[in-house]
């Protein structure tokens, strides 16, 4: 059933035109205004927002492994055989070589936006039908709160990669217009909005959708039988509303979310990866993607293979994992996370090889760890968090990292962020959020700079996209 819904949704958006793109849900060519009058329909809707999701424009690769890895420098070469790293920050003009980089950005900003468009439109008719077709309240109100944090969290990135530098320590940056917060279901243009007003928008949509799932306070997500770790669950509603505030520099809610999702969620560190390299048992969120050895095998592969694909030299892992050859007590860089080549002198993640669930994951456990250090109060208590991925990560205690000051936790996060998230493109973020630019340990020869990190609006959004606020129309 989930190939069908799949196949027939590329079908579905290869075939649709731009103008009708609301008419109908993202994973069906029934009518919307047929379809929403089931229940059915509208959980098939919101199904359709988590497959677009997969899609290489945005998680499927290029909002994960993909560009925005590549941004971070995290691969020594890419699958064409492209080792230039300097040519990925070539925003402003169309290339021919492998990163393309205006045209990926053109289309991953186009590709989240049709997405936050079919949650618009999945909440217009939930206001206009549910009361009437779906009687029971917690599903009623659990249809609600997905749509409310998928458009929440998409409308987050977009302001990650088209928004400020270090938001939180710059005031300027808060006034910076940078992208539309879409809430109506319709073509009309939207304007640009600073982005503090981004972050009230983004908060706003997960406050709600938190009360919505409130009745999902008590769900274990270790137990895996009920799927609610591939959808916006009450506990991943509360990660990102830690992942804002902290972006944000609120420190003190941004502890609080965190560390009610360490105590309630269910899940705890693994202190083991072995068949596991994507830790698929801390995932608070991800999304499932179908057939995903086979559909990402163009790019991460074993054996032979391995120098046609998103490789790393050995090198450049030992930077990243402060390792000494094969030798490593983190488990996140053994062989039960990479594949070496130790001929050739390459690795490979297994993170999408050894992917036996499936999962992309947008959100993980660990890092709620990390933001709680960040956050908190302490230098003692910010230690104890950090250090505790790092135990169970395989590191001794007598290695343990101190937090005496802000630039020491900075520092320790900055190598954390690297190690842990490998592959899954929240560094490029880490930095970011940061202000940290210059040259990185684990790629000596390409120094960042401010402009690497704000994408320029796409040339379409630039010509069409942008109206005067006083044509703004909110709902939903």
């Amino acid at each position: 059933m989930k190939k069908y819904i799949y196949t027939l949704l590329i079908s579905l958006i290869t075939l649709t035109a731009c103008t009708d793109w609301l008419d109908v849900a993202p994973n069906t060519d029934v009518p919307a205004k047929d379809l929403f009058t089931t229940e059915n329909g509208f959980m098939s809707s919101l199904a359709g927002l988590y497959i677009v999701m997969t899609e290489e424009n945005t998680y499927g690769k290029n909002m994960s492994f993909g560009l925005v890895e590549q941004l971070a420098q995290m691969y020594d070469k890419l699958p064409d055989g492209t080792s230039d790293r300097n040519s990925v920050y070539i925003y402003d003009q169309e290339t021919s070589g492998a990163y393309n980089t205006k045209g990926v950005l053109a289309n991953v900003w186009q590709a989240q936006y049709h997405t936050i468009a079919n949650a618009n439109n999945l909440l217009k008719w939930w206001n206009l039908n549910a009361g009437a077709v779906i009687p029971n309240e917690d599903t009623r109100n659990m249809i609600r709160g997905e749509a409310l944090a998928l458009r929440a969290f998409l409308h987050f990135d977009l302001l990650r990669g088209w928004g400020p530098m270090n938001y939180a320590k710059d005031e300027k940056a808060q006034g910076m217009k940078c992208i539309p917060y879409r809430t109506v279901a319709n073509h009309s243009k939207q304007p640009l909005l600073p982005a503090k007003d981004i972050i009230r928008n983004i908060l706003n949509d997960l406050h709600e959708a938190r009360e919505c799932m409130s009745h999902e306070k008590d769900l274990d997500l270790s137990d895996q039988t009920n799927d609610r770790q591939f959808r916006m669950n009450y506990h991943a509603i509360n990660a990102m509303l830690a992942r804002v505030y902290n972006y944000a520099g609120i420190k003190d809610s941004a502890f609080i979310y965190a560390k009610m999702v360490i105590d309630e969620c269910g899940l705890i560190l693994q202190n083991g990866n072995d068949n596991d390299p994507i830790l698929s048992q801390e995932v608070i969120c991800g999304l499932s993607m179908h057939e995903l050895k086979d559909n990402l095998s163009e790019y991460f592969a074993y054996g032979e293979k391995i120098s046609t694909k998103y490789y790393l030299n050995i090198s450049t892992l030992n930077a990243i994992y402060e390792s000494v050859g094969t030798e490593s007590e983190d488990m996140r860089a053994q062989g039960t996370a990479f594949n070496r080549n130790n001929e050739l002198q390459y690795a490979i993640t297994l993170k999408y090889i050894d992917n036996d669930n499936g999962v992309i994951p947008l959100i993980r456990l660990p890092e709620m760890y990390y933001i709680a250090c960040e956050s908190a109060s302490s230098n003692k208590e910010a230690a104890t968090y950090i250090n505790s991925v790092r135990n169970k990560r395989g590191i001794s205690k007598a290695k343990d990292v101190v937090c005496d000051t802000d630039e020491l936790r900075a520092t320790a996060l900055d190598k954390e962020y690297r190690k842990e998230f490998y592959g899954e493109g929240q560094y490029f973020w880490f930095l970011k959020t940061h202000g940290i630019t210059g040259e990185l340990s684990h790629c000596p020869e390409t120094k960042l700079a401010e402009e690497h990190f704000v994408f320029p609006l796409p040339d379409r959004e630039l010509e069409y996209g942008w109206t005067s606020e006083e044509d703004t129309d909110t709902q939903n």
